[in-house]
């Protein structure tokens, strides 16, 4: 909720699909940064501690916003430092959050089940609280929003309390956290299926995953709506995100992950070209959905096979990279592709997000081909 209102909030102040991308920029840039930082750090701490301490820094940030919207103190100077502020700490927490899934539990078998489950959890709400922050911020105001978002952090912070985790100990590492740093990229270069994983999700994040800081232009000027509206896309994203999750979750164990993260990422491709395109708000809002659908599942698939592939001492690390790749690189995408639908329109831009999404589809296909077929040579020249 609170995300759909600080969309909606800078884009009814400026007007400006530069400035709605700056902000998405700000909140997501400390990951490209500290992300691989943030996983060396994890590793050698223990990472419950640490996602207790980022929820509690969020609640903070999300308390000062609500106070600052509620007493209309507040700019877009404001705006921007909270949002650099929330990007920090995420930049940690994430990589504390998904690194941890492993400890939850008790069968490795199961880790691609409860990966899809809780995309399942997060996208359930990423189906109603945007719906609900539709509503709230034709009726109350973004305020009401934020203030929510606040007060869910104590539920967050009382769940988190109640967990018994078996958490092995973390022995006192010697290293400086720079060298383990540069052996977490020595491992993924050493590892080119993670590595390729990785850089699929780094150049969807710059071209393709961009989209989504569009919407709200399609929902105010292209089909002349109001927040409401902005709220049906966001909700269309969730309910689409959501089928995705479920479809993850029914995958069985051995399932090649790699031809579900070819497959989702030409629906995703697709439905970006066929979105930009729609002539009707009914047909967008179903294109947005099937965007969401392939943007879940590819995302899940690469995280879930990052998670089942790397070692476990280099899970944290190889993780953070991911991190780095989504989350890192999406602020650049967002704000480059904010500055050309300045320039060149809206649908324009999001057309050609989907066509460099086929042919990054494509070139991955190639590399995972030619890299298959030098392993095979190079394994009847080792017989």
């Amino acid at each position: 909720m609170q995300r759909v209102a600080i969309s909606w909030l800078v884009y009814r102040l400026t007007g400006s699909a530069f400035l709605l991308g700056l902000i998405t920029f700000l909140s997501l840039i400390p990951s490209l940064v500290l992300a691989p930082y943030a996983g060396s750090y994890v590793d050698r701490h223990n990472k419950y501690k640490i996602l207790v301490i980022t929820q509690v820094l969020l609640m903070l940030q999300a308390g000062t916003l609500a106070l600052l919207i509620w007493f209309k103190v507040y700019g877009m100077f404001w705006i921007a430092v909270l949002s650099l502020v929330q990007g920090l700490v995420n930049a940690f927490d994430v990589t504390a959050r998904q690194s941890l899934m492993v400890n939850l539990i008790d069968d490795k078998e199961d880790l691609p089940n409860a990966i899809a489950l809780n995309s399942s959890m997060f996208n359930a709400a990423r189906l109603i609280g945007p719906a609900l922050a539709g509503v709230m911020l034709s009726t109350l105001g973004e305020d009401v929003c934020f203030l929510i978002n606040f007060i869910s952090f104590i539920a967050v912070l009382g769940c988190l309390l109640m967990m018994k985790l078996k958490l092995t100990a973390h022995q006192k590492a010697t290293e400086n956290i720079w060298i383990d740093l540069k052996k977490g990229y020595d491992y993924l270069k050493s590892s080119p299926d993670l590595a390729s994983m990785v850089l699929l999700m780094a150049a969807s994040s710059l071209l393709v995953i961009p989209f989504t800081t569009l919407l709200p232009v399609f929902a105010k000027d292209i089909f002349n709506g109001n927040a409401t509206t902005f709220g049906w896309f966001e909700s269309a994203a969730g309910f689409g995100a959501f089928f995705g999750a479920i479809y993850m979750a029914t995958l069985k164990t051995g399932q090649n992950l790699q031809k579900v993260v070819m497959s989702a990422g030409i629906l995703l491709a697709i439905s970006v070209v066929a979105l930009a395109i729609s002539p009707s708000l009914i047909m967008a809002l179903f294109c947005t959905g099937l965007a969401a659908l392939g943007l879940m599942a590819q995302t899940s698939s690469i995280n879930t096979y990052l998670q089942t592939h790397a070692d476990d001492v280099m899970r944290g690390r190889t993780l953070s990279y991911y991190i780095m790749a989504y989350q890192g690189v999406l602020p650049i995408g967002s704000l480059l592709m904010g500055y050309l639908a300045h320039l060149f329109g809206t649908q324009v831009v999001v057309a050609f997000e989907g066509v460099a999404g086929l042919l990054i589809v494509a070139a991955f296909v190639y590399h995972e081909k030619h890299r298959n077929q030098l392993k095979n040579k190079f394994s009847l020249f080792g017989n």
